[in-house]
């Protein structure tokens, strides 16, 4: 493999036949009410994958394949909560015992409750993700347990999440641009490796969230910001947070496009997608909507794939956005 280069197409390809049977093939679904003249936009729906979000995928893909003295020790990782909802679920398939997911202050108790649902047990530690990080990896080393990395240095979980790309092509083989939602970086790295193996000319369009736009900041000053301060309140708690290693190496060959949105554009999409569209997502996976409808043409494309990353939906949150006026927008 060239320099810079942690897997290829042939991984995901391979990481797709591992996981298969043990998650969704999530429906691929024509909008109704997000028009753009001649272009067709569709919804991943990785909301409506087993834990609610995309990351069963890369989670599975890395923990099937632990020997069985990892499997003894246990494992444990450090989410915002899709993350670990999705460690959570794995180690119970996979028969791993101890599972201990380490989450920020703060983390919504729809995440926290089904980490616990799953039989992991959860803990708060750190008062945002890069500072949980720094404490969750330290506990899990003096416990001695497996580290499920979300998204810095494990390949096997890129490959897990770049399967989204191959269902879509697959799904519609006419789609000519995946918009994903960028927050470390992996599940656009794995997307736009398999998809630009499949089809060389699909463009890949990124989006952020303007209160932390880490991935744009680190391919245009070329240094891998793995910690990133989250400036403001934000509804992504998801999707905020440093920039894995293997992104950062990969991505600038990859990336077609990086769109940035605001809050306020980010929770008005919220709101078109629950109301309109009337699916449920959580408010951070509307992001990619948020980057149609207020730069349609940085998207491009005729028949565009975004994809929904997760479902989560803290009922507070739904309350709250549903009541703000966002005049024609919403």
């Amino acid at each position: 493999m060239g320099m810079g280069k942690w897997f290829d197409a042939d991984d995901v390809r391979e990481a797709y036949e591992h996981i298969r049977d043990h998650v969704r093939r999530t429906p691929l679904e024509e909008a109704v009410y997000l028009n753009g003249g001649d272009t067709c936009y569709f919804f991943k729906l990785e909301s409506q994958q087993i834990g609610k979000s995309f990351k069963i995928r890369g989670a599975y893909n890395t923990m099937s394949r632990l020997s069985d003295r990892e499997r003894r020790h246990g494992v444990g990782t450090v989410s915002t909560g899709n993350h670990g909802v999705a460690v959570a679920y794995a180690a119970r398939e996979l028969g791993i015992r101890d599972c201990m997911v380490v989450v920020p202050m703060g983390t919504p108790h729809s995440k926290t409750d089904r980490i616990r649902y799953y039989g992991a047990r959860s803990m708060m530690l750190g008062s945002d993700y890069d500072d949980s990080i720094t404490l969750g990896i330290n506990y899990i080393d003096r416990n001695e347990m497996f580290f499920v990395d979300p998204y810095e240095y494990d390949p096997r979980v890129y490959c897990g999440q770049g399967t989204i790309g191959l269902e879509i092509l697959e799904q519609n083989p006419e789609v000519d641009t995946i918009v994903v939602p960028v927050g470390g970086g992996g599940l656009i790295t794995g997307i736009a490796t398999i998809a630009k193996a499949m089809r060389p000319d699909v463009r890949i369009v990124g989006v952020q969230t303007s209160a932390c736009p880490a991935m744009l900041q680190s391919l245009r000053d070329g240094v891998c910001y793995n910690r990133y301060p989250t400036s403001g309140r934000t509804v992504c708690e998801a999707i905020v947070g440093g920039v894995g290693q293997i992104a950062f190496d990969m991505l600038p060959d990859l990336l077609d496009q990086m769109i940035i949105v605001s809050e306020r554009s980010i929770r008005s999409a919220f709101k078109f997608m629950v109301s309109r569209e009337q699916l449920s997502i959580e408010p951070g996976s509307a992001m990619v909507v948020a980057a149609v409808r207020e730069h349609a043409e940085l998207v491009g494309g005729h028949n565009v794939a975004l994809v929904i990353s997760g479902g989560n939906l803290d009922a507070d949150v739904l309350s709250a956005i549903l009541e703000e006026d966002f005049g024609d927008e919403g």
